[in-house]
């Protein structure tokens, strides 16, 4: 691969900064999980757009998939799962899950040689190119959404949901869950009119929604937020702190392999370590046959 090339000639791109978001500029998604259908619409469009799997259509109809709980995986940048309302247990709501592009994302912190990228406007990107298959990026993510290709063994990927860049950056257009989602659960826009709109729908219809727009603080704040009808306890978000994941990973993973000096320092005192073993324990049997011969 690309990537463990530029690691061994000492090339690392991983950034010592994240990119600051343009919050002027930046783009979101309101997901409202009181209007989401369970249709799965959002899951077929996303696949035929990314070529994730060849699956008919109808695949994407079945309703026993609510059944059991369901995680992005490299063949599905986004699933719907089913939830129940704590205070009324046969009420039951559909929320789709995916990469939510952090405002200051763990797994670009935690990249080493800058595969994933945060755009200004939103989109957190993946260069397959960079790669190296480290996969810290897999444990760093505090909503374990990147997925790695284990039956890929000639080029295995990072996957995830990249906010359909090409659609929303290059072409102006919309995302294409939200493009294709009949009951308007999934509203795209700028970040901070989404805000606004939330707000607005919690104010108006305070019976609808528990007042907690996710997304907006947690962690920074994230590209994607959601509105719904219970405590979001209830529901498969975590719970989260306002304050963005601490930059532990990316002070010290870019001071490790910056270069790629220490690890070859630390492999070699390594290899020293281990051959001392060997000497000592060639010594010791050495010494156990002389003994056993006296």
């Amino acid at each position: 691969m690309a990537g463990t090339a530029s690691v061994a000639t000492g090339s690392v791109l991983a950034d010592d900064h994240q990119t600051e978001i343009d919050r002027k500029a930046a783009f979101g998604v309101l997901v409202d999980t009181t209007l989401c259908l369970g249709c799965r619409k959002c899951e077929l469009a996303c696949n035929q757009v990314n070529h994730l799997s060849e699956r008919p259509p109808t695949d994407f109809e079945d309703q026993s998939v609510f059944e059991r709980h369901r995680r992005p995986d490299p063949d599905a940048y986004t699933v719907v799962n089913s939830f129940k309302v704590a205070d009324d247990p046969d009420r039951r709501y559909t929320m789709k899950v995916q990469c939510m592009h952090c405002n200051y994302p763990a797994c670009v912190s935690a990249c080493i040689v800058g595969a994933l990228r945060k755009d200004p406007r939103g989109p957190v990107t993946y260069d397959p190119s960079k790669c190296i298959g480290c996969r810290y990026c897999l444990i760093a993510c505090p909503f374990q959404v990147p997925s790695y290709e284990f039956d890929d063994p000639v080029k295995p990927r990072v996957r995830k949901c990249d906010f359909c860049f090409t659609r929303i950056i290059e072409e102006g257009g919309v995302p294409a869950c939200v493009a294709v989602c009949p009951s308007e659960a999934l509203r795209f826009g700028s970040r901070e009119q989404l805000i606004e709109t939330a707000y607005t729908r919690m104010a108006d219809a305070p019976e609808r929604y528990s007042c907690h727009l996710y997304g907006e603080h947690e962690i920074g704040g994230t590209s994607w937020m959601y509105l719904a009808p219970t405590d979001f306890a209830n529901t498969e978000l975590p719970e989260l702190g306002t304050e963005p994941i601490p930059r532990l990973t990316e002070s010290i993973q870019h001071g490790i392999f910056k270069s790629f000096i220490p690890p070859l320092l630390l492999y070699g005192l390594l290899g020293l370590i281990m051959h001392s073993l060997r000497k000592e324990n060639g010594k010791q049997s050495d010494d156990n046959d002389n003994t056993s011969t006296s």
